[in-house]
């Protein structure tokens, strides 16, 4: 039975009325039911899985108020303006807002004119705002990205802490979690913090088919790796992220440079300047954000069709969410990962440094966890089995498929190099050579015979090993050397902060020829095979009538002063663009097209139709 056929016949009914959507997504109708059965409930499903319809839809059906705690403003403000366009009244109670205009929502939400709240976790503890909510007899409570509650997230924020709290304040009222990111434990917790009663826990799918993932060695031009990535998406959104905000900042320019759309964003700007490049992004007047993970929880636009990590992430949680920001819409999208050697050691300097400059006393399990989980990310990138499948089991689900078609070890493949002996030979006999004094970096570069500084300072150029592997890429060189670490036929040891190659027994086989073993090759960046999703996402739309769509959807936006996916998203500008709407009752019949809209736009997106045909 279709999921929407479980759901009550008004609440069905009020779902297509306003958001113009006639299916439901697993599980969606479940969480709507708890929300109606007053059962607290913790909501799992993967970012673009539709968690917000489920906290937004019920308090329609009972006429009553529900209070979003979110955690940051422009999140909150996004959402509002997207309700407020299909026709639902909702408001936020934020540090933006003038005395004239907090007292005029207070007084709507006391006249029960308001059915949902956004506030954020530090307003919702004030005694005043909760005064008001008694004033209203509040009976709903939905808590998003819940998994910042939770010392075991990715994302802790100790503000959440306080809301373990509202079952006290608040004994009558329902309390539903929602996030996007949450492992068991981190479920187990989140249930525990906010003291949840009997609660029906609903997890979705982690599988998102739509997304392509590729891991790639970073190479040392990496700028040149960005802008193949580029190339495939031209005129398409992307977000970029990189670790350190100087990063940030070079990379935009260059691609500024290139005649890119792009602009940075991280902690060390002003909050006028991210705000104003997040509403940038939004609006659709540029396409390309390059930023630090600082960027990402307050952006909902749906058209993202790519992310790219210039380095590896510090956790599998934080790489889910944040390449779950594409193809939120359901339709494809690619996620390349460019993997370097020193990234590992990057992360663990900047939380063990972070650890120790704390001013608050620090969690001693803070360190430890932080660095297992940057050993789970690091298992990611080298996996050699389906990407979908390695994250899909992380979060403890079972993966089926022997293949997903949409990612590099699926449709690119993975080749054992018939050389593999002689490759592992001539990198050990390089260890050994430099009497294991050195890191990845300087063995590649004696071994690809590069003339720099330090090569000759420690007249490595008259090694025996030196250029053994100079017709090699850079990148390909250092995954065989991560390769032979992931095989334990190599170590890597710290001193101080830097760590250098060591040989250990099953080296020593190796270079006799007493051991065998497998090396493989990784496609490059600039020759990959595109994802099958894409093609059927394409089937049968008229890519000249969507790009009219598309512009007609920014001018929309600019006079309304609101997100261009707000107006309507990538897949309901393409099912516009296949079925070629010319009547008010076609165009009500596409997916995203409520009755609000419908009145408000429909017109337009009609008229451009019969124009374009």
């Amino acid at each position: 039975m279709d999921a929407l056929a479980t759901a009550p016949d008004q609440l069905q009914e009020l779902i297509a009325r306003h958001w113009g959507i006639r299916t439901l997504r697993p599980l969606q109708a479940r969480a709507m039911q708890a929300v109606l059965n007053g059962r607290d409930s913790l909501v799992v499903m993967p970012t673009g899985g539709g968690k917000s319809l489920c906290y937004q839809a019920p308090p329609l059906v009972r006429g009553d108020t529900t209070v979003v705690v979110s955690p940051l403003i422009a999140l909150m403000k996004d959402q509002v303006d997207g309700l407020r366009s299909c026709g639902v009244p909702a408001v936020q109670l934020d540090s933006s807002l003038t005395p004239v205009e907090r007292q005029a929502y207070e007084d709507d939400v006391r006249q029960g004119a308001v059915r949902l709240l956004f506030v954020s976790p530090e307003r919702l503890v004030m005694p005043g705002f909760q005064r008001l909510l008694r004033q209203i007899d509040i009976r709903t409570f939905a808590i998003d990205e819940a998994h910042c509650i939770s010392h075991w997230g990715h994302d802790f924020r100790p503000e959440y802490r306080q809301l373990s709290r509202l079952k006290e304040q608040f004994p009558n009222a329902s309390v539903h979690a929602y996030t996007a990111t949450a492992t068991e434990r981190v479920r187990q917790d989140i249930v525990t913090q906010l003291h949840l009663n009997e609660p029906d826990i609903l997890v979705g799918e982690f599988d998102r088919p739509n997304l392509t993932y590729r891991v790639v060695p970073r190479e040392r031009d990496q700028l040149r790796q960005v802008l193949d990535v580029l190339a495939r998406h031209p005129n398409e959104a992307g977000i970029i992220y990189s670790i350190r905000r100087r990063d940030v900042d070079d990379l935009a320019g260059e691609l500024r440079g290139r005649g890119v759309r792009a602009l940075p964003y991280h902690a060390g700007m002003t909050p006028e300047e991210r705000r104003a490049a997040q509403d940038a992004f939004s609006s659709e007047a540029v396409d390309v954000v390059v930023a630090t993970v600082a960027f990402g929880m307050g952006i909902d636009r749906s058209n993202i069709r790519f992310v790219l990590h210039t380095a590896m992430p510090k956790s599998v949680e934080h790489y889910q969410q944040e390449a779950g920001r594409a193809g939120r819409d359901g339709l494809e999208a690619e996620c390349v990962l460019l993997a370097g050697a020193g990234d590992f050691m990057t992360w663990k300097r900047i939380i063990e440094r972070s650890a120790a400059e704390a001013t608050e006393p620090v969690d001693p399990a803070y360190v430890p966890e932080a660095l297992r989980h940057l050993e789970d990310m690091q298992r990611y990138c080298r996996a050699t089995t389906c990407r979908h499948k390695v994250l899909v089991e992380y979060f403890g689900q079972p993966f089926a498929p022997a293949k997903c078609n949409a990612c590099d070890l699926c449709l690119d493949g993975v080749n054992a190099d018939p050389e593999s002996l002689v490759i592992a030979q001539k990198i050990l006999s390089c260890v050994a050579r430099v009497k294991e004094g050195f890191g990845m970096r300087h063995v590649v570069d004696v071994l690809r015979g590069s003339a720099n500084v330090k090569v000759q300072k420690y007249r490595h150029d008259r090694l025996s090993t030196y250029g053994l592997l100079r017709d090699e890429r850079d990148a390909q060189v250092c995954d065989w050397v991560r390769q032979l670490l992931d095989q334990q036929l190599l170590w890597q040891e710290s001193r101080g902060e830097f760590t250098v190659l060591r040989l250990n027994d099953a080296s020593w086989e190796v270079m006799r020829g007493h051991r065998t073993l497998s090396l493989t090759r990784m496609a490059r960046s600039d020759k990959v095979e595109r994802s099958k999703n894409e093609s059927v996402s394409w089937e049968g739309v008229d890519e000249k009538l969507f790009g009219a769509l598309r512009a007609l959807r920014r001018r929309i936006a600019d006079e309304q002063q609101i997100p261009a996916y707000i107006v309507f998203t990538d897949r309901t500008l393409r099912e516009m663009a296949r079925t070629k709407p010319t009547t008010l009752e076609r165009m009500r019949l596409i997916h995203g097209v409520g009755e609000q809209k419908l009145k408000s736009l429909g017109e337009r997106f009609v008229e451009c139709v019969r124009e374009y045909l």
